[in-house]
């Protein structure tokens, strides 16, 4: 887990919610006292979470199991134990709070569960929903085309994968960054923190000699995969390998000519992640120095 302490502002009408990352699961915990404070307004906000924890349990409720607790700055400097929920945990804990603050956020929870119930009737209602996303983010109708085109040829990959013994999310997960590592050096994970990125999509971050390979190293993976039809994790992890290989030539080939590499750092958003630690240690060192 990354140590990176995150302070999240103007969420929840400008409060402070304290959240860390955990980059192997690629998600943040949140301070689920933070969050009472910001729903209830309440002056005994650890009593109000206590009891609350209390009936939650006593009601049964799943979310009482997923509570962890974690290490949080608080306002004296100091690190201590704190009980975090993950974003969905959140979401849940909102739910469950009978405070005039929370009706916003469960009415918006409310809204997506109907849309997402329209798609399942109308699908081309999501499509376009992606399209506009991705225009409001400035992509141009090329690119959104070619990245709908790679998401079809993704769906390919692994009902290939599927057919061929894949059934498990993790094992998806070990072949890609197979192909992943096998071109550009660094597993998903990796790549994703070496451009600053943290839930974002790598691909929408991606160059589109970045997107090229990848799509490439997938490709060169699902038809090696139907030629010689390997079965199960682990013959699919090489052949998946020799996929990424055919990518990574092409790249070596590419970067041979252009006398540079083609793994860039740059990122598409518009905002900066900031590890609050490294800044005071920056203070620190420039104090230091004066």
């Amino acid at each position: 887990m990354d140590n990176k302490l995150e302070t999240i502002s103007n969420l929840f009408e400008g409060n402070e919610i304290r959240s860390i990352w955990n980059s192997e699961n690629e998600d943040y915990y949140f301070s689920v006292v933070d969050v009472i404070i910001a729903l209830t307004k309440s002056d005994r906000p650890r009593k109000y979470w206590n009891d609350l924890k209390k009936k939650l349990e006593n009601e049964g409720s799943e979310l009482s199991e997923k509570i962890g607790q974690l290490k949080l700055k608080s306002k004296d400097g100091k690190y201590y134990s704190q009980d975090v929920l993950d974003t969905k945990g959140i979401l849940r804990l909102i739910e469950s709070v009978p405070s005039p603050k929370a009706e916003p956020f469960k009415l918006w929870l409310a809204n997506l569960g109907s849309e997402r119930i329209d798609e399942v009737f109308d699908p081309e209602i999501a499509v376009n929903r992606a399209v506009e996303y991705y225009r409001r983010r400035g992509y141009n109708d090329k690119w959104i085309k070619t990245r709908l085109t790679g998401i079809v040829d993704r769906f390919k990959l692994t009902d290939v994968w599927k057919e061929q013994g894949i059934t498990k999310d993790y094992e998806y997960g070990i072949l890609t960054n197979e192909i992943y590592k096998s071109w550009s050096g660094m597993k998903a994970s990796e790549y994703k923190k070496f451009k600053g990125i943290r839930k974002e999509s790598l691909r929408d971050n991606m160059t589109d000699i970045e997107v090229a390979l990848t799509d490439l190293g997938e490709i060169a993976t699902r038809e090696l995969a139907k030629e010689h039809k390997p079965f199960g994790l682990e013959q699919n992890r090489q052949i998946a390998k020799r996929g990424g290989n055919i990518a990574k030539i092409t790249r070596d080939n590419l970067e041979k000519e252009l006398g540079r590499t083609v793994i860039s750092n740059k990122n598409s958003l518009n905002y900066e992640y900031i590890d609050e630690k490294l800044l005071e240690d920056k203070k620190g060192k420039n104090s230091n120095e004066n």
